[in-house]
């Protein structure tokens, strides 16, 4: 179980996380102070701390100092109050993995913790040889992958490898392409984890989210005052990530008037918080993903083409889990692993028709379906061995569609590009629908009939002749 030590001189914050990390199956201590706390590192080999900035008798610096001095493999949260968000930016450049501002939201609180087990911690104790500068290996280079993303056996796993060992030690800005769930933040932090500025901080931003009247904001930082509901000095991205590696995922969905201010920005080199008159020099790497094809924004006139050339000086493309054969195994076992881990189980195994379920599966939701499939399964599992009835209906009953299985039939491990006719367009977008609208109805076939306004018989025919039951 994952051991997490929380030091805070609020003793009824320390005692709610407390009870709520426990209820998530984590392994949890508590301290009021930064001596009681460095005790409890001596005697327990704990994982992660959340630490306030402000105790008693030290504070947050101190405290990260000491604990990377004498237990460098645990990690550091950071909990501030808004007028410490500056220092705290300060921390994760001393090391902290992250920080948490007040009020603690539980989701918040949950989502930061779980990032940082899985993807800071699997990385902790590789990080000094496989970004050595010079005694660099290929295979320490292999196990600086973070998170998700596992390298296998694959032909498309060896290029991608290839790949990043290519770029990272590089200065370029690179784009990395792939559906959604394929791994693209984690590939953005191995060419990180392997580039000079692997001590430096690595900041994720989702465009996605964000809009366009706090786009700019979260970009570039503001003063307080400088706006109606600016109530504090916030530090933007650009800043927090200066002397390392700024990664920003689901770039073409920002606003074209963003797009402008970020290509400023990638092109002076120089930042400036809304409200302030001081420009902040800047030297960070850009990462960016992307499951959109940019050129054809470009066409369309949603995305700048000259900010696109500034970030295209290298193009990664990460491919679908399905065209990755037998590393679907590989990974299926990784996350077996770690959910073992996480539930205190052990499974040990999948069935062999689990493993053929999985191989001839389509996942559109690549790696990170495949994940929750598996913590999922290993939660359902009462024995050693992982059967079909682990599995959702959406993947138990799978089977490949006949235009699907006529186009891409190959070798194990191989997959054919399909033909790009009429008919297989036509064949596989009903196969889509049909799909999407079985699993929104938990493949109640009635419900779904009448959602595609078409009778059950004709419902129970179309799936006859697509493999799907």
């Amino acid at each position: 179980m994952k051991k997490i030590l929380i030091i805070d001189d609020e003793v009824n914050v320390a005692l709610l996380l407390s009870k709520f990390l426990t209820r998530n199956g984590f392994d949890v201590t508590t301290a009021s102070t930064g001596t009681a706390g460095m005790e409890h590192l001596k005697t327990g080999n704990f994982n992660l701390v959340l630490c306030d900035f402000r105790l008693e008798d030290t504070d947050g610096r101190e405290m990260l100092k000491n604990i990377k001095t004498q237990y460098p493999k645990t990690g550091v949260i950071i909990i501030t109050g808004y007028s410490d968000i500056k220092m705290a930016v300060e921390l994760i450049k001393m090391g902290a993995y992250d920080y948490i501002t007040k009020p603690l939201y539980p989701d918040e609180i949950l989502n930061t913790i779980n990032k940082a087990f899985e993807t800071h911690y699997a990385l902790v104790e590789e990080k000094a040889p496989s970004i050595s500068k010079e005694k660099s290996t290929k295979e320490n280079k292999k196990k600086a992958f973070a998170g998700e993303f596992v390298l296998g056996t694959s032909k498309a796993s060896k290029e991608l490898l290839r790949q990043i060992e290519l770029v990272a030690p590089t200065n370029y800005s690179v784009i990395i392409m792939g559906e959604s769930g394929t791994g693209k933040e984690s590939v953005a932090k191995s060419i990180h984890l392997n580039s000079p500025r692997y001590n430096e901080p690595f900041v994720a931003m989702d465009c996605g989210s964000l809009t366009k009247e706090l786009a700019a904001s979260e970009f570039f930082g503001h003063e307080k005052g400088s706006f109606t509901g600016a109530l504090y000095t916030k530090i933007g991205h650009f800043e927090m990530a200066n002397g390392g590696t700024l990664f920003l995922d689901e770039v073409g969905n920002l606003s074209y008037e963003i797009q402008a201010a970020l290509l400023r920005t990638v092109q002076e080199r120089k930042v400036k918080r809304i409200g302030s008159t001081k420009e902040i020099n800047l030297d960070v790497r850009i990462i960016i993903a992307t499951n959109e094809n940019l050129q054809e924004g470009i066409q369309k006139g949603k995305f700048r083409e000259d900010l696109y050339h500034r970030f295209n000086e290298f193009s990664i493309y990460i491919p679908p889990l399905r065209e990755r054969g037998s590393d679907i195994i590989l990974l299926a076992e990784h996350f077996l692993r770690i959910a073992n881990e996480e539930l205190g189980r052990s499974v040990s195994t999948f069935s062999p028709e689990v493993l053929e379920c999985f191989m001839n599966y389509r996942w559109q939701g690549n790696i990170r379906e495949l994940k929750n499939v598996v913590r999922r399964a290993t939660l359902l599992t009462e024995g050693d061995e992982i059967l079909m009835k682990a599995l959702p209906l959406e993947i138990s009953n799978y089977k490949m569609p006949v235009y699907e299985y006529n186009n891409n039939h190959a070798e194990p491990g191989e997959v054919k590009e399909p033909r790009h006719d009429l008919k297989n367009a036509a064949q596989e977008a009903e196969y889509e629908t049909i799909l999407k609208v079985l699993r929104e109805v938990n493949f109640n076939k009635t419900k779904a009939a009448d959602i595609l306004n078409i009778d059950r018989k004709t419902l129970y025919n179309k799936m006859k002749s697509i493999n799907l039951k």
